[in-house]
């Protein structure tokens, strides 16, 4: 069994009438469940993020760090994304 607890939240004007609009127009039935949804859509945007992180970026840096002749520089980078840019956008 679930139990929960009140909170008391203070929200800015904008977001608390997306919270109302929300509910008006059916999308959750009360705040309480807006809210929920959002911290499930926060949790899953950090998990997505962290397993990016683990799965990517982390490996990346491993390997350039073991050989670090394959790192770029800074104008390196700016060059070919200028290259890149300009064919797309030239044809």
């Amino acid at each position: 069994m679930h139990s929960t607890q009140q909170l008391s939240i203070t929200l800015p004007n904008q977001l608390t009438e997306r919270v109302k609009a929300n509910v008006a127009a059916g999308e959750c039935a009360t705040e309480s469940e807006v809210t929920r949804e959002a911290l499930q859509a926060l949790r899953g945007r950090d998990n997505a993020l962290k397993n990016w992180l683990v799965s990517q970026v982390a490996p990346a840096y491993d390997v350039l760090k073991a050989d670090p002749a394959r790192t770029l520089s800074v104008d390196q980078v700016r060059s070919r994304l200028s290259a890149e840019h300009r064919d797309r956008t030239h044809g």
